[in-house]
């Protein structure tokens, strides 16, 4: 399987909101079951607490986040062993499956700990781009199987959470930017990640934190 940052296009970052919800001049996705492109920017959830999954964002301490992924991808695993024809199942035509954003956490964490990797080995580095539209699809999010999901989201989780909880003093103040001008801290970055996951959760639960 490839790694997120080999799937580089526009510079869509790992967003929180349902596919399905596109900002205004998405065009509409080309078949019924396509899903709509997600292209808004998201690091509004830095100033403000999220209206839709309750997550106060800007109320969370960097050092808390580790912590908060191990617990996000305990609440995945749980939600991966259900019935595998549900989690196939979309909901609505042209938003994603539990599956799929099962899938697309999973690969958040692969990018994120990427990203926190290059911030803490490098000075200012320049985030290649992701677009997690086409890797749902080139990755054939649909038609991966649950249970290794499960088994590659709950490495991926444990990996960033020990990098995460690694981090310490001026570290937190290290820097890196998205091609789009978006300029992160280390503090910054965990909590903007981990609104992710917890949003994801909640599209599929229904459950605000």
């Amino acid at each position: 399987m490839s790694t997120p940052d080999q799937h580089l296009a526009n510079p869509v970052d790992a967003s929180t909101s349902a596919p399905g919800t596109p900002a205004p001049g998405t065009p509409a996705p080309s078949a019924p079951d396509a899903i709509v492109p997600d292209a808004k920017d998201w690091t509004w959830v830095l100033e403000r607490a999220c209206p839709d999954c309750g997550l106060d964002t800007p109320a969370v301490a960097p050092t808390e986040v580790a912590a908060m992924v191990r617990a996000n991808a305990e609440a995945w695993l749980a939600v991966l062993a259900g019935d595998e024809d549900g989690l196939r199942r979309r909901p609505a035509p042209g938003v994603w499956s539990d599956l799929e954003y099962a899938c697309h956490v999973r690969d958040v964490f692969r990018l994120f700990l990427v990203r926190l990797d290059l911030m803490l080995d490098q000075d200012g580095p320049l985030f290649p781009n992701w677009d997690q539209d086409e890797t749902a699809v080139a990755e054939r999010y649909r038609e991966q199987r649950p249970q290794v999901v499960a088994g590659e989201l709950a490495e991926a989780a444990a990996a960033l959470a020990a990098a995460f909880g690694a981090v310490s003093g001026e570290q937190w103040e290290r820097t890196g930017s998205r091609s789009d001008g978006a300029r992160f801290t280390v503090g910054s970055f965990a909590r903007y990640l981990i609104h992710d996951p917890v949003h994801h959760l909640f599209d599929v639960t229904g459950e605000r934190v």
